[in-house]
């Protein structure tokens, strides 16, 4: 029981992370915090992201560069141009690396007002920080694993982040439905998101990368948005006021209803 729990709390935990902090705050700035609570939710993300944490800023600048070249050769990640979900992800490693290491030249659109902890994220985004995880994932285990194919959860939690990544940036560009014609695939893979936390609605949000809330019909709930308003009225975020679920029509982008 233990295991299933540390199994689920970890998945929320780190895919919270990952959309809340990394994508919409770090990629898109749909709301805004003081500096003390941007560095608590920088230790928060690799907390609970372990060892497939990421920089805020080199995922916020990659993320931008998906938007900008979805589904061309420039795409960081496209099921359009690599052959299997492995291949894409390869590529991901390799297009995040050289943002991090500071070997890809840039467009200041792509680097403008990302959060910055290089001191910080030169150790969370180490080869060592990653193992050191790893080993705590499997003492962890080897404390409460009650059988022996528990074991088998274990590369979820050393790949998590890549886990994720699978699941909207491949199946939700091949699979699903969408409710905006967009010039990419980007799809909605489920009706009710409580799987991927808002990130299933794919399609919605690169319809409209501006919204904070990425559901759209009234059955899509988004609960990262619900988080996000408690956090504005806790006033921990500011959220600000062009990004809360701005009401239809859209002009950007055409309502449609099409299954993939």
């Amino acid at each position: 029981m233990i295991i299933f729990i540390f199994l689920i709390a970890h998945w929320y935990l780190s895919l919270f992370s990952q959309t809340f902090f990394q994508h919409r705050y770090a990629a898109h700035k749909m709301f805004t915090m003081s500096k003390f609570w941007e560095r608590y939710f920088f230790i928060f993300s690799y907390i609970t992201q372990g060892s497939s944490y990421l920089s805020p800023y080199a995922y916020g600048a990659m993320h931008r560069l998906h938007h900008a070249y979805a589904d061309t050769e420039n795409d960081p990640h496209s099921p359009s141009y690599d052959p299997d979900p492995f291949t894409m992800m390869w590529k991901t490693k390799g297009v995040y690396q050289e943002i991090f290491a500071d070997r890809m030249d840039l467009e200041e659109r792509f680097t403008k007002d990302l959060p910055e902890w290089w001191a910080f994220d030169r150790w969370a985004d180490s080869w060592k920080s990653r193992a050191i995880w790893v080993v705590i994932y499997v003492a962890f285990y080897a404390a409460f694993a009650t059988h022996w194919w528990m074991y088998l959860f274990l590369p979820i939690h050393a790949t998590m982040g890549p886990f994720h990544g699978v699941i909207i940036n491949w199946f939700a560009h091949k699979y699903g439905y969408r409710n905006f014609k967009v010039q990419d695939t980007a799809t909605n893979i489920m009706p009710v998101d409580v799987f991927m936390m808002g990130e299933g609605y794919h399609n919605n949000h690169h319809a409209h990368g501006y919204r904070a809330n990425f559901g759209y019909k009234w059955h899509e709930l988004d609960p990262t948005f619900v988080v996000i308003r408690v956090l504005d009225a806790l006033r921990i975020i500011r959220l600000k006021p062009t990004k809360i679920n701005p009401k239809p029509p859209y002009k950007k982008a055409k309502l449609v209803e099409e299954t993939v």
